[in-house]
Protein backbone atom coordinates (compact mmCIF):
# COMPACT_ATOMS: atom_id res chain seq x y z
CA UNK A 1 0.00 0.00 0.00
CA UNK A 2 1.04 3.74 -0.78
CA UNK A 3 2.05 5.70 2.51
CA UNK A 4 -0.66 7.60 3.72
CA UNK A 5 1.47 11.12 3.28
CA UNK A 6 1.19 10.01 -0.48
CA UNK A 7 -2.65 9.90 -0.85
CA UNK A 8 -5.63 12.26 -0.34
CA UNK A 9 -7.64 12.89 2.74
CA UNK A 10 -11.20 14.37 2.73
CA UNK A 11 -13.37 15.37 0.77
CA UNK A 12 -11.60 18.95 0.12
CA UNK A 13 -8.38 17.97 -1.74
CA UNK A 14 -10.98 15.85 -4.58
CA UNK A 15 -12.67 19.43 -4.86
CA UNK A 16 -9.68 21.09 -5.86
CA UNK A 17 -9.16 18.09 -8.07
CA UNK A 18 -12.12 18.32 -9.73
CA UNK A 19 -12.09 22.18 -10.28
CA UNK A 20 -8.29 22.30 -11.25
CA UNK A 21 -7.88 18.90 -12.86
CA UNK A 22 -7.14 17.43 -16.56
CA UNK A 23 -8.62 13.85 -17.60
CA UNK A 24 -7.16 11.84 -19.36
CA UNK A 25 -9.09 8.68 -20.47
CA UNK A 26 -7.30 5.45 -21.57
CA UNK A 27 -8.57 1.98 -22.11
CA UNK A 28 -9.09 0.84 -18.84
CA UNK A 29 -8.42 3.48 -16.05
CA UNK A 30 -8.98 7.28 -16.85
CA UNK A 31 -6.25 10.28 -14.83
CA UNK A 32 -7.23 13.22 -13.55
CA UNK A 33 -4.29 15.38 -13.21
CA UNK A 34 -3.93 18.91 -11.35
CA UNK A 35 -0.61 20.39 -10.29
CA UNK A 36 -1.02 21.40 -6.62
CA UNK A 37 2.21 24.17 -5.70
CA UNK A 38 1.32 23.49 -2.12
CA UNK A 39 2.52 20.20 -2.05
CA UNK A 40 6.02 18.96 -1.91
CA UNK A 41 4.98 15.44 -2.69
CA UNK A 42 2.52 14.04 -5.00
CA UNK A 43 -1.04 12.45 -3.75
CA UNK A 44 -3.18 10.09 -5.57
CA UNK A 45 -6.81 8.52 -5.10
CA UNK A 46 -8.30 5.62 -6.39
CA UNK A 47 -11.88 5.10 -7.54
CA UNK A 48 -13.77 1.73 -8.35
CA UNK A 49 -17.14 2.53 -8.31
CA UNK A 50 -20.06 -0.07 -7.91
CA UNK A 51 -21.12 0.62 -11.64
CA UNK A 52 -18.01 -1.29 -12.31
CA UNK A 53 -17.47 -4.33 -9.96
CA UNK A 54 -20.73 -4.77 -7.65
CA UNK A 55 -18.99 -6.92 -5.14
CA UNK A 56 -16.63 -4.77 -2.46
CA UNK A 57 -14.16 -7.52 -2.08
CA UNK A 58 -13.15 -7.35 -6.14
CA UNK A 59 -13.35 -3.36 -5.85
CA UNK A 60 -10.70 -4.01 -3.18
CA UNK A 61 -8.97 -6.38 -5.53
CA UNK A 62 -8.39 -3.96 -8.63
CA UNK A 63 -7.75 -1.06 -6.03
CA UNK A 64 -4.71 -3.06 -4.22
CA UNK A 65 -3.53 -4.51 -8.08
CA UNK A 66 -3.22 -0.51 -9.10
CA UNK A 67 -2.16 0.87 -6.33
CA UNK A 68 0.76 -1.59 -5.90
CA UNK A 69 1.87 -0.50 -9.59
CA UNK A 70 1.53 3.11 -8.17
CA UNK A 71 3.66 2.09 -5.34
CA UNK A 72 6.42 -0.01 -7.27
CA UNK A 73 6.58 3.64 -9.97
CA UNK A 74 6.44 6.40 -7.05
CA UNK A 75 9.96 7.18 -8.23
CA UNK A 76 8.93 7.82 -11.84
CA UNK A 77 6.10 9.95 -11.13
CA UNK A 78 6.80 14.14 -10.75
CA UNK A 79 6.31 15.87 -7.13
CA UNK A 80 3.59 18.22 -6.67
CA UNK A 81 0.88 16.97 -8.45
CA UNK A 82 -3.10 15.86 -7.21
CA UNK A 83 -3.78 12.53 -9.16
CA UNK A 84 -7.27 10.58 -9.37
CA UNK A 85 -7.34 7.52 -11.33
CA UNK A 86 -10.64 6.05 -11.61
CA UNK A 87 -11.24 2.26 -13.22
CA UNK A 88 -14.27 1.83 -15.42
CA UNK A 89 -13.74 -1.16 -16.99
CA UNK A 90 -14.06 -4.31 -15.12
CA UNK A 91 -11.52 -6.11 -17.00
CA UNK A 92 -9.10 -4.91 -14.81
CA UNK A 93 -9.47 -8.05 -12.76
CA UNK A 94 -8.40 -10.39 -15.64
CA UNK A 95 -5.61 -8.65 -17.20
CA UNK A 96 -2.40 -9.88 -16.66
CA UNK A 97 -0.29 -7.96 -14.24
CA UNK A 98 1.75 -6.87 -17.41
CA UNK A 99 -0.47 -5.83 -19.46
CA UNK A 100 -1.68 -3.58 -16.30
CA UNK A 101 1.37 -2.24 -15.80
CA UNK A 102 1.80 -1.11 -19.64
CA UNK A 103 -1.68 0.30 -19.53
CA UNK A 104 -1.02 1.90 -16.41
CA UNK A 105 3.05 3.07 -17.68
CA UNK A 106 1.24 4.38 -21.04
CA UNK A 107 -1.27 6.40 -18.98
CA UNK A 108 1.58 8.09 -16.42
CA UNK A 109 3.67 9.23 -19.58
CA UNK A 110 0.35 10.60 -21.53
CA UNK A 111 -0.76 12.69 -18.63
CA UNK A 112 2.38 13.74 -18.19
CA UNK A 113 3.47 12.43 -14.81
CA UNK A 114 7.01 10.90 -15.44
CA UNK A 115 10.00 12.54 -14.30
CA UNK A 116 12.27 13.38 -16.91
CA UNK A 117 15.24 11.16 -16.50
CA UNK A 118 17.64 14.25 -17.36
CA UNK A 119 16.89 15.49 -13.94
CA UNK A 120 16.88 12.24 -11.66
Amino acid sequence: MLAAKYRFHGYGALKFLFGHGKTFRFKSVSIRVARNPRREHSRVALVVSKKVLKAAPKRNLARRRVFEIVRTHWDDIAPGYDILISVYDPHVLEMTHEELKAEMQHAFAASNLLVDESTK
